[in-house]
């Protein structure tokens, strides 16, 4: 099997070569096959931005609706709500 090797440029514009690990090139063609192939999607693409922009929705709405800051609305300060925090951990 040859040896991959890669150039490394220096800020005193030096050149050096150095061979790959073999995990390096296999991580690079990883990468190259999931590039390539999201870059050739057709419909792939417009399915993967509606699943996210769901995922967004779905999380955002989550968090809003049905978490709400309990300890924001019932203590003022910082401080409030650490000893509150601090209270309940203690009493568990």
């Amino acid at each position: 099997m040859a040896e991959k090797y890669i150039i490394i440029i220096f800020a005193d514009n030096s050149l050096r070569k150095t061979r790959m690990s073999n995990l390096t090139v296999t991580l690079g063609k990883i990468w190259h096959l999931y590039y390539d192939g999201f870059r050739e999607m057709t419909v792939g693409k417009t399915l993967w931005a509606i699943i996210l922009l769901k995922l967004f929705v779905f999380f955002v709405v989550m968090k809003l609706l049905f978490f709400p800051n309990i300890l924001k609305q019932d203590y003022s300060t910082d401080e409030e709500r650490a000893d509150h925090v601090r209270e309940q951990l203690i009493k568990r």
